[in-house]
Order: structure tokens, then C-alpha cells, then sequence
């Protein structure tokens, strides 16, 4: 039988002190306690410690806060197809056939490896430069976009006022949903460019020339690379059209997407730069538009009707860079359409090399252009480095635009040029004049 002896029984041997039992001892090379710093020793928190780390943030919903918490295009355009309809996103955001060409494209400017040079002066970084006979603040303009007030109500009035704010060129393109003179009413003070389809009527390309030339624009884009229209799958599944039609799957489309719905149904239809109204498939217009004529004789006459500076987009073989400047042309736009064209066709970044040193070689200053794939702001300085003059986007501003309108724009362009400014710096290059290929190398597969 086992007896218990209560603590209060005389004859209980009494428990051992705590203090008496003696302390297990220390791994070999520990410090005693005695040794430890005072911030190594633990101790109950105070209020005032903790106090500066329960400061929760309040959650802040506006438009302003969700494009601020944007730090890279691809969360803008996260942010854009949540907000728009899966039609004009996918018009934005697809391309032609399997899309091979747009994700070569991209995938072309993530094979690169940056080579930086140490022990420079990049306190100060300057992104100006010169394109076609004048200063722009950034080396990036935006490029031509149809449709754009589809894409968000503002359209081309916020991609030309933001780019008259940042200091940089903005096309207006000939399928662009407002007209040559109001595009340059809303930024009086901007670099505008127009961008032109030759039609086979002349008169109706002439008469957009005039009208052009006479609302201040310094520089006429002809695209060369639209013979026919591209298989934009995308489009053919969503039924998309001018203007966009309420089907039930377009009304469901819009019950979680309201804000876009009302902005397009409460302000003014679609107008074009070049058309009054339409309503019909993309690819019947486009069809209509283009002419599968076209021959380098119409470029001569292009030339001797416009005064100004003349830039041929769609350029995709150093052949055709050449023959195209031997015709008149101040400068080439390497593209091939956003891959929005010919499917598998040549990816315009790997271009830039072999067409800057066929213009060397031929003692010609066209300025050499680039679109197609920019998604950063390393992406262009990897494209200047290799030898372009200047460099377009596309999607990317069409992304901004459609995340938060004027203000979305704005935010593309601000992350462009944070990225560009820290690139630079971290190549060591305080100017775009001193951007060489030996800071960057393509990668061989």
C-alpha cells in the first residue's frame, strides 16, 4: 500500500529549495546568462513596444489607391480585365491565330542577360532624347490603338493629355474612335502623330493627310503590315463588334462590370478619325480599309504630299528598313503588329541589330522604332541599348487606360519610368546617348 504524506505532516522530509537544486549545465561554448546582451534576454513586452506595431493601415478603395498599389504592367493589366468586358479586353490583350508571335515576342526580351559596368556616377539619371528632329522627355511614346474609347470611355483624350503631360509623342490612329481635331483640342500643347491606312480611294487618304497637317501634326505613321486582316481568333469567339453588341452573354458579361457599361452607355457613341459611324464586325472593317494593293510607288507619292517627318510601321526584315528610308521614309517602325498579323512572323527586338547597322553602313540617320512585346521599362532600355532610337507601347498604355483611365495611363507611364531610371542606373548609365549592345546580350538557347 502506498502512503501518502501530506505537506502539513511533521514527519514529511521537506521538499528541496529551488535553489538548491542545482542548474543543468550549459552546452560546451555557451555564454552563462550573465553574459547575454541585454536584448538577447527575455522579457515580458511593454505596451509601449508593442504599441507602433499595432498601427493597422485602413483599407482604402479608390481609384487612386488600387493603381498606386500597381507596381508593374502586368498587375495593371491584372486590374484591367477584372474592370472590363471580356470582348474589348481580349481585342486589347489577343492576337492573331495561336499567338505564337506575341509570346515570342515577350519571351524575347526575358533572354537577354543585362551586363552592367561598376564605380559610375548614376546619381542623377536623364531619360531624355531626340526622335525624329525633336526632344521627348522619355524614350517611349505611345503608339496607335484602334477602338480605344471601347477599351474605357476616356480613350485617346486620356492617352494624349497624359502623354502631353509626361512629355512624350502619342499616335492617333486612322481607326482610332476620335477625330484628328479633337485628339488635338484635348492636348494643344502635345506632340501628336497620325497614323494613316492608305486606302485605294486617294482622296479620302488625302483629305485625313490635309486635315492632319492642318490640326499640328509634325509626323505622319503609314502601317504597311495590314495587306489583309489577321485570324484574331479571340475576336471571332467573343462575336466581337463595332459597336459592342448586348447579347445575354454580354449582359452577364456586365453584371459584374458595371462601372465600364455605364461609362460606355452615358457618354457619346464611337466616332472614328476616319469614319462617321459603323456597325459590323472588326474584320469586316478592317477589310473595307486596307488596301491589298499597296506597292513602294504609293509610299513616293505619300512622300511628295506630306511635309512633314514620315515614319513606315510594320517593318520585319532589314530589306524592306532599307527600301522603305531609299523611298522617302524619315524613319522605320519595327512591328509586326503586335502579333495581331501574321502569326510566326520575325520578332521586331531581335531586328534591331542587323537593321541600325544596315543604316550605318548606308551613312542614313532614319531613326530606327520599336514595338511589339514592351512590358517594362528594362524592356526598352534593352532595346535601346541594342541600337533603337525609340520605342512605342501599345497594350501596355491600352492596359493602364482600361485599369483606371487618364489616371491609369499616368501609372503606366510613371512604372515605366522608374523602371527605366533604376535599370539605368544599375548598368552604370546616367544618359540614353550612352546606352551601348555591350550592356546587353541575348541569350543563346
Amino acid at each position: 500500500m502506498t502512503h501518502t504524506i501530506q505537506p502539513n505532516n511533521p514527519e514529511a522530509t521537506p521538499a528541496p529549495d529551488a535553489t538548491d537544486i542545482p542548474a543543468a549545465p550549459a552546452p560546451a561554448g555557451a555564454p552563462s546568462s550573465s553574459a547575454l546582451p541585454a536584448a538577447l534576454k527575455r522579457r515580458i513586452p511593454k505596451y509601449s513596444d508593442l504599441a507602433p506595431l499595432m498601427q493597422f493601415k485602413k483599407p482604402e478603395f479608390s481609384r487612386e489607391a488600387r493603381l498606386k498599389r500597381a507596381s508593374t504592367i502586368w498587375e495593371l493589366r491584372d486590374i484591367a480585365k477584372r474592370r472590363t468586358p471580356q470582348a474589348p479586353f481580349d481585342y486589347t490583350d489577343g492576337a492573331a491565330e495561336e499567338e505564337i508571335t506575341l509570346r515570342r515576342a515577350r519571351q524575347a526580351f526575358l533572354d537577354i542577360e543585362f551586363r552592367p559596368g561598376i564605380l559610375r556616377n548614376v546619381s542623377s539619371i536623364d531619360l531624355s532624347t531626340e526622335i525624329l528632329g525633336k526632344p521627348s522627355r522619355l524614350p517611349v511614346g505611345i503608339a496607335p490603338t484602334g477602338f480605344t474609347r471601347m477599351m474605357q470611355s476616356e480613350g485617346e483624350y486620356a492617352g494624349s493629355q497624359a502623354a502631353e503631360a509626361a512629355g512624350i509623342p502619342y499616335t492617333l490612329s486612322t481607326m482610332g474612335t476620335a477625330s484628328i481635331e479633337d485628339v488635338a483640342a484635348a492636348a494643344p500643347n502635345g506632340r501628336n502623330w497620325f497614323q494613316l491606312y492608305l486606302w485605294t480611294d486617294r482622296d479620302r487618304s488625302l483629305e485625313l493627310i490635309e486635315r492632319a497637317a492642318k490640326a499640328g501634326n509634325d509626323t505622319l505613321m503609314v502601317t504597311v503590315d495590314t495587306a489583309v486582316a489577321g485570324a484574331r481568333l479571340r475576336d471571332v469567339r467573343n462575336g466581337m463588334t463595332i459597336p459592342p453588341a448586348l447579347t445575354l452573354k454580354t449582359v452577364l458579361d456586365a453584371s459584374y462590370r458595371p462601372a465600364w457599361w455605364f461609362n460606355f452607355l452615358t457618354h457619346e457613341p464611337l466616332t472614328f478619325a476616319s469614319l462617321s459611324r459603323y456597325t459590323g464586325t472588326v474584320a469586316d472593317l478592317i477589310n473595307s480599309m486596307f488596301d491589298p494593293t499597296l506597292t513602294f510607288e504609293d509610299l513616293d507619292w505619300l512622300r511628295e504630299t506630306w511635309k512633314g517627318k514620315l515614319v513606315v510601321k510594320g517593318i520585319q526584315t532589314v530589306e524592306d528598313a532599307r527600301r522603305v528610308v531609299d523611298h522617302g521614309a524619315d524613319g522605320v517602325v519595327l512591328s509586326n503588329h503586335g502579333g495581331r498579323q501574321l502569326d510566326r512572323a520575325p520578332i521586331p527586338f531581335h531586328l534591331v541589330p542587323e537593321v541600325k547597322q544596315a543604316f550605318i553602313a548606308d551613312n542614313s540617320n532614319a531613326a530606327v522604332m520599336l514595338d511589339t512585346g514592351i512590358m517594362s521599362g528594362a524592356d526598352i532600355v534593352a532595346a535601346l541599348a541594342l541600337g533603337a532610337d525609340f520605342t512605342l507601347i501599345g497594350r501596355a498604355y491600352l492596359y493602364g487606360l482600361m485599369a483606371g483611365g487618364r489616371a491609369g495611363v499616368d501609372r503606366t507611364l510613371q512604372i515605366l519610368e522608374k523602371d527605366m531610371a533604376r535599370t539605368m542606373a544599375l548598368l552604370g548609365v546616367s544618359k540614353v546617348s550612352d546606352l551601348t549592345p555591350d550592356h546587353v546580350r541575348l541569350l543563346q538557347k
